[in-house]
């Protein structure tokens, strides 16, 4: 078999393992569909999810059913003002012996960030500090407790949630924090269809955790196999396009980014865009990103990295709306930039 071979065999099994996955993972959630793929993105890519959603809408049942699913270490993390970083990560404590005196050492207590599916629930609830507490270990894969660093067991995932509207009290995530998340997903209310349903299943008697469809090994050569997706001059020149042109100051920006952005997406944004497409293009089973790869994944990977000006908040307009408009605007072939450029 030749290599070609073997690469087309693993991209059909990644297909075959994610459809397993959306299966499993159904069996619990009810549709949300487009959140639970761009959670399994994330996964892949090797990346954080921030999901912001109204409370009830299942982003807690969510991430429980996924690390049901996973067969991956799950800890949960209520997170309240009075939450303190060693809450997080843990503290030295010291060793009593038996009759109740010190034996002289200390021992590492492991917080709940040692898990390798990370719920930080309702995230914003913390102070600024506690906060921090989780960028280390998003960024490294590591935390440093007392002066000592501790390696954090693979694949470590965080997925955070927000409630977007009660707000009092709250403390919104600074900037080089939303950036450590991968994707920020909003999760919609469900429609007639989908509630009636939720509301069949959840008052009758309880559904069943779905058993493991994926297990540590399978993930980690999962996100291996992403960095392997192909992806094209011309693809990756587009998303550098989408996020030069997220920037109020860049040539081909258009009238609304100028307007209503302060600071644009950046190089992580960029990074970003093209890992979380090959990812989609991993569990798609296909061995090439493209356009519309980048143009789907725009919205979640970019939405949060964007700064709104003073102008832009008054005015009332999105992130959204500007990363749409960014992806009507922004040209895909290099022969339509100068043109752009001109009308602009």
């Amino acid at each position: 078999m030749t290599s070609s071979d073997g690469f087309a065999e693993r991209l059909t099994e990644a297909k075959t393992v994610s459809d397993r996955l959306r299966s499993a993972i159904a069996t619990v959630i009810v549709g949300q569909h487009g959140v639970v793929d761009q959670v399994l993105w994330t996964l892949i890519a090797g990346g954080h999810v921030l999901l912001e959603g109204a409370p009830g809408l299942g982003k807690t049942l969510l991430v429980r059913t996924l690390a049901s699913a996973l067969d991956l270490k799950f800890s949960r993390i209520q997170f309240t003002p009075d939450l303190m970083p060693s809450d997080v990560t843990g503290t030295n404590v010291l060793v009593m012996d038996a009759r109740g005196a010190s034996a002289g050492r200390f021992e590492l207590h492991r917080g709940p960030i040692f898990g390798q599916i990370v719920l930080a629930d309702e995230i914003n609830r913390a102070t600024p500090k506690t906060q921090s507490a989780l960028l280390e270990a998003m960024q490294e894969h590591a935390v440093t407790i007392a002066g000592t660093r501790h390696v954090l067991d693979e694949p470590f995932f965080v997925l955070a949630t927000e409630n977007p509207i009660e707000m009092e009290g709250t403390y919104p995530l600074p900037e080089a924090q939303l950036d450590r998340f991968l994707v920020k997903v909003v999760v919609p209310s469900p429609g007639e269809d989908e509630l009636t349903n939720i509301l069949n299943r959840t008052t009758g008697h309880q559904v069943a955790a779905p058993e493991a469809v994926l297990h540590r090994d399978e993930v980690m050569a999962l996100r291996a196999l992403c960095r392997d997706i192909q992806i094209a001059e011309p693809v990756v020149r587009y998303a550098s396009r989408l996020v030069t042109a997220s920037a109020p100051n860049a040539a081909g920006a258009p009238d609304v980014v100028r307007r209503a952005i302060r600071y644009g997406a950046g190089v992580r944004g960029g990074q970003s865009l093209v890992l979380t497409a090959k990812a989609l293009a991993l569990l798609e089973g296909r061995a090439q990103v493209a356009f519309s790869d980048i143009q789907r994944v725009a919205l979640p990977v970019l939405r949060h990295r964007l700064i709104r000006s003073f102008e832009g908040e008054a005015d009332g307009v999105t992130t959204d709306q500007v990363v749409e408009e960014l992806v009507r605007v922004v040209p895909t072939r290099p022969e339509a930039v100068e043109a752009a450029v001109q009308r602009n």
